[in-house]
């Protein structure tokens, strides 16, 4: 609705697919669509084109759902519940081939603060150039970004030296902190920052599973 585009939603119903369409109206010399027109369509009763036509636009539909389960709503990133389903997997491949996962966790500073003084607004701005920042930096295909919550985003990293991924931390964190956003009330300067910690374990070593280890990583960061 907010891109004021003709959006289709699908909707099962007793094990039918149905499409939910959601058409904007315009008023005469209106520049924004006033109101939605919502109707349903099925294939009960069609051609085999329109039959055509109609699946090809429900797999579109679930698709763009699907997308959006797993993608965080402010920044676009990976949200935690699709980074759990990632690491799970990595964990069971490193596993088996005896490799080492590293996570490195990155957390804005003094952030609260800056949301007292700029706003919600402002404050999703801000976390959606830091995730985009942190992203540009990511140097493997197999590496993966997400925002847990709040103030705090996670890379999972198939690199194995710790001294090297600390090293790659301490870049994001520059990079960060070059962006040159405004920070008045931060303890670390007078721009947004991040604080990052680095976690290397070998899953063929570990006696916790994949989420206890994620479980007990993101609560300890998040103290």
């Amino acid at each position: 609705m907010r891109s004021q585009q003709e959006s289709n939603l699908s909707i099962e119903l007793k094990n039918r697919d149905y499409l939910l369409v959601l058409k904007p109206l315009f008023l005469p010399n209106a520049d924004s669509a006033r109101f939605y027109a919502a109707f349903w369509r099925r294939g009960v009763g069609a051609g085999p084109a329109e039959n055509a036509e109609m699946h090809q636009a429900l797999l579109k539909a679930k698709r763009r759902i699907r997308d959006l389960s797993r993608d965080d709503p402010v920044t676009g990133l990976m949200n935690q519940r699709a980074f759990r389903e990632t690491f799970e997997h990595d964990w069971a491949v490193a596993k088996r081939e005896k490799s080492p996962l590293a996570v490195v966790s990155f957390t804005l500073d003094d952030f609260d603060a800056y949301i007292e003084v700029f706003g919600r607004h402002a404050a999703d701005s801000c976390l959606r150039r830091a995730g985009r920042a942190i992203r540009r930096c990511l140097r493997r295909a197999s590496d993966v970004i997400a925002r847990t919550d709040g103030a705090r985003f996670i890379v999972l990293s198939h690199a194995a030296d710790e001294p090297k991924v600390q090293q790659f931390a301490g870049l994001i964190a520059t990079s960060v902190r070059e962006l040159g956003l405004h920070h008045p009330r931060s303890g670390t300067g007078k721009f947004v920052t991040v604080s990052f910690t680095v976690d290397v374990a070998n899953p063929a070593d570990e006696a916790r599973d994949a989420r206890e280890y994620l479980d007990d990583l993101l609560n300890r960061v998040g103290e």
